[in-house]
């Protein structure tokens, strides 16, 4: 048992390592096969003692899967506790034992596959299938369900850079390229057996059959990055300024800064102005007040696209009342135009529970949001794409990056190209910023469109429709960029932007169809 405890930590250990900011994305490739190796369960009980033999395996599974995960999300999302300490205002004993928790959460997901797993009793070429789309099926539960899901460092987030394989997305989703990961070291894992004599056959027809597979997945993908190059050439562009103020989290909502904060973004948007561009993003919460009430302050900022001739589209909160007449408060992003004149608006759809609201409150009114300095926010409800002069945009403002479904519905609705606007810095210097940025690119990729993204301290930047990083900044630095966008055609919809999940829905329905064949034999 300990060797495979050993095996399991290693894995977890080099799956960490696949994600940013270590960057060794190759590490994905063979790193789940000592995991397998640890999962390769068989006995030979017989009679009375099979159930019980058949019991000890799967608690093994299910415990090794959540040591698994308890490594893996430990080490990829352990920033938590930089935001809820240096910014929430939570000690450091409760804000560790609510990571605790959350790992522990995150971690049932792997435990329930290693359990899957070793009762998994059928061909190596079926098992890579069926092991695959259970996977699978977990990242996509693990998306959608409770609080409206957590898809951070989905297992195909660690392939960011690799631009021929991630062109799969726009058909799958980034639920493809975690399939073909999870397939491949399925397959390294028992060649690995049957070197070491474990296994008395070599897997040569299930090898061919993944390498065929992969290398369909290649070949569309490099069809794929030379025709919408191609398509794209056409498109109509935009010049785009990026202003990346560099405000510390703690001045943020300081009063007393609030004016050094309106010059510091006005100077930039100058500064882009002069560069020709024609529309300005400042990030989410740039505008630390309510831009809708704030008359010295607001009227600087209505100044700033008169001065610069150009739209300026920045992230503010605001507030307004329900049907009921009760003020309701938003997290929001305005559309202004050269005239001074708000011509757009969005209100933040998918909210962060106990960040900028606390879930259930009426029955939970002991439980408080964990970050301060945010609003209790209200979500929104329209996905319309903000237009002016005949261009389109669909906004995601911080996580809901990580959010495909929002990403193409704007897409769905017109929308151009897309708008990231986050406020990174309530993660410091951790993994982080580094994380959220590399999970956008799969948004621009899925629905081949352009994605723009402002961040308060980083990391700002410009990706194309194929993932290509076309300009980004550094953290904690105050920059400006500026850079051509090519406007998509509003009729051009991948078939990912038009259907979404099917091929996440149809690994959770081969599971279930597989486990009910299995029950079935077993009567």
């Amino acid at each position: 048992m300990l060797k495979n405890i050993v095996l399991t930590i290693l894995s977890a250990t080099m799956l960490v390592a696949a994600f940013p900011p270590i960057d060794m994305e190759f590490l994905s490739w063979f790193g789940m096969a000592p995991f397998f190796l640890a999962l390769n369960g068989k006995h030979t009980a017989v009679g009375k003692n099979i159930g019980t033999a058949a019991f000890k395996l799967n608690t093994r599974g299910f415990f090794l899967g959540l040591l698994w995960g308890i490594v893996f999300f430990l080490g990829t999302v352990y920033w938590v506790v930089n935001s809820m300490v240096n910014y929430g205002g939570i000690s450091l004993f409760i804000s560790v034992l609510i990571l605790i928790l959350l790992v522990a959460y995150l971690s049932i997901f792997p435990a329930v596959f290693g359990l899957i797993v070793l009762s998994m009793r059928t061909s190596l070429l079926a098992k890579i299938l069926t092991i695959s789309s259970v996977w699978t099926a977990l990242e996509y539960l693990r998306a959608n369900m409770i609080l409206g899901g957590f898809p951070w460092v989905l297992l195909g987030y660690s392939q960011s850079s690799f631009l021929p394989l991630i062109q799969i997305t726009d058909i799958t989703g980034v639920y493809g390229v975690s399939f073909l990961i999870v397939a491949v070291n399925l397959l390294s894992s028992s060649t690995l057996l049957y070197w070491s004599g474990r296994e008395e056959t070599m897997p040569l027809t299930e090898g061919l059959v993944v390498f065929i597979v992969l290398a369909g997945v290649l070949f569309y993908g490099f069809a794929r990055v030379s025709h919408v190059d191609r398509v794209s050439a056409r498109w109509n562009a935009l010049k785009i300024g990026i202003a990346q103020g560099n405000i510390e989290q703690g001045e943020k909502w300081d009063a007393s800064f609030q004016k050094e904060t309106v010059e510091i973004y006005k100077n930039l948007s100058l500064a882009l102005a002069k560069q020709g561009a024609r529309l300005i993003i400042w990030p989410e919460s740039a505008v630390p007040f309510y831009l809708q009430s704030e008359k010295e302050l607001g009227h600087e900022i209505y100044n700033v696209p008169k001065e610069s001739s150009a739209y300026l589209f920045t992230g503010a909160d605001s507030y307004g009342l329900d049907p009921g007449g009760e003020v309701k408060y938003y997290n929001s992003a305005f559309l202004l135009s050269p005239g001074g004149e708000i011509v757009g608006k969005y209100d933040k759809i998918h909210l962060v529970p106990f960040g900028e609201y606390v879930p259930l409150k009426k029955y939970l009114p002991f439980i408080h949001k964990l970050v301060a300095g945010v609003g209790d926010f209200s979500s929104g409800k329209w996905l319309k794409p903000l237009a002016f002069d005949g261009n389109s945009f669909g906004v995601l403002i911080c996580f809901e990056s990580i959010f495909p479904e929002l990403a193409r519905g704007f897409i769905k609705e017109g929308a151009g190209f897309l708008v990231n606007i986050t406020n990174d810095a309530w993660f410091g210097r951790a993994s982080a910023p580094y994380q959220h940025f590399s999970q956008a690119i799969f948004r621009a990729v899925e629905n081949k469109a352009y994605l723009v993204r402002a961040a308060n301290t980083g990391i700002s930047g410009v990706i194309d429709p194929v993932g290509r990083v076309k300009l980004k900044s550094g953290i904690f630095m105050r920059e400006t960029l500026t850079v051509d966008v090519k406007i998509k055609d509003a009729q051009l919809f991948t078939f990912y932007s038009r259907y979404g999940d099917i091929f996440a829905i149809g690994c959770i329905a081969l599971f279930i169809g597989c486990w009910l064949l299995v029950v079935r034999r077993k009567k």
